[in-house]
């Protein structure tokens, strides 16, 4: 008896993009966790005596996971299967929702962000590995890694778009419920629409973890691509992350508050796309990152500097993020061929995540503290201008790995 036929081409390119779909929705409920956080402050405040410090580290501490566990992660997904990784991330995120809901302190909510955080990078660094694994349609498959990058920015700017409006409704404490059981319920249909795979394949073992993370460790393009991102992602989640607080500050609230913030996380969309449209037509990569550093130096020093009128300001932060997003889209372009070898490709991904969450780690509260050192918002374009003219240099280096990996 012969074999049954294969499914038609569109028929099967269809089902790997409604796959896409859904995993780039569980992405951007993931990313709802850490965009709610921003708007909610002026809340937590008056309801907790949150101060400045404290919600520098309530923004950061979700990326004490990925700072910590970026590159272990990475390795897990593919001993396990990224499916159940993204599983037990989902869980995670509901849990550490619900537990800042019933947090009596900043201590307990502080605590409850650890738990977020584990949760993030278990559902969202996996994911790139289940579209690879499952989605077999060549061109749906490289649509779908181009738009993964939307995730962050989509979901941020849901968070800040629609978080003040739900705090109003049902006060900051049911906002963290309300997306508990979004993330309970994302895992529920990513389960139902994502089988499990007919074996796991563990490639190497946890024999090859060691001479896998030397090899990734010691060669400069891993490092040079995560530093790369940890002075973007520093700088932009501190700016995006206090600008809710500034507006407050100067009289803003309510749904203006929360579109403003928004609309300049949303824009970062831009850039990311933008960045993978620019390397597919042959731009030098060192070259757009060179580019996006200057830019979000100029536009936080406008932002923040307290010079020309309010609305000059805003549009300098809405270039600050809209082309500060070519370094990620850029980032994720190249560091796949910067790895020192295809074996090291997910290990170096992993490695640019936890320097990346370093990055965010540091930087909120650092800019918080400078702030509160000299009474408000006008030196913040020294935290920023210093983070872009260290990524220049990156930058360069990063070109000249690239020359030489293209002329070998």
């Amino acid at each position: 008896m012969s074999a049954s036929p294969p499914a038609p081409p569109d028929a099967s390119a269809r089902a790997a993009q409604q796959l896409a779909w859904l995993v780039l929705g569980v992405g951007i409920t993931a990313a709802l966790h850490i965009g709610k956080l921003p708007v909610a402050i002026p809340a937590l405040q008056a309801a907790l005596g949150l101060s400045l410090i404290q919600a520098g580290f309530l923004l950061s501490l979700v990326q004490l996971a990925g700072m910590t566990l970026g590159l272990f992660v990475g390795l897990l997904a593919d001993r396990v299967g990224p499916r159940r990784v993204m599983q037990v991330g989902l869980l995670l995120l509901a849990a550490g929702s619900a537990l800042g809901a019933l947090a009596p302190s900043v201590t307990g909510l502080l605590a409850s962000r650890v738990v977020e955080g584990l949760g993030f990078l278990l559902t969202v660094l996996p994911a790139p590995g289940l579209l690879r694994q499952r989605v077999l349609h060549p061109p749906t498959l490289s649509r779908a890694l181009g738009w993964w990058g939307a995730y962050m920015p989509v979901g941020t700017s849901l968070a800040l778009l629609l978080g003040a409006a739900l705090i109003g409704a049902v006060g900051w404490r049911g906002t963290w419920l309300v997306l508990s059981a979004l993330a309970l319920l994302a895992c529920v249909v990513f389960s139902w629409r994502v089988p499990p795979p007919a074996a796991l394949a563990v490639p190497g073992g946890v024999a090859a973890l060691g001479p896998r993370l030397r090899r990734t460790l010691s060669a400069p393009g891993p490092w040079l691509v995560g530093t790369a991102f940890l002075l973007y992602s520093g700088q932009w989640l501190a700016v995006i992350g206090f600008l809710p607080t500034l507006y407050h500050q100067v009289g803003v609230s309510g749904t203006a508050l929360g579109a403003l913030t928004a609309l300049a996380a949303g824009v970062n969309l831009l850039g990311n796309v933008g960045a993978g449209r620019l390397l597919a037509n042959g731009a030098q990569p060192g070259r757009v990152l060179r580019m996006a550093y200057v830019s979000m130096a100029l536009g936080a020093a406008l932002a923040f500097g307290g010079v020309g009128p309010v609305w000059l300001q805003y549009a300098a932060v809405l270039l600050f993020s809209a082309v500060g997003g070519l370094i990620p889209g850029t980032l994720f372009g190249v560091a796949v061929h910067l790895a020192p070898d295809a074996d090291t490709v997910s290990t170096t991904v992993g490695w640019m995540q936890q320097l990346s969450a370093l990055g965010q780690f540091i930087g909120p509260p650092l800019v918080a503290w400078l702030a509160l050192r000299v009474g408000g918002w006008e030196w913040t374009w020294v935290v920023t201008g210093g983070c872009s003219l260290l990524g220049l240099w990156v930058a360069l280096r990063l070109q000249r790995e690239w020359v030489h990996l293209r002329a070998g």
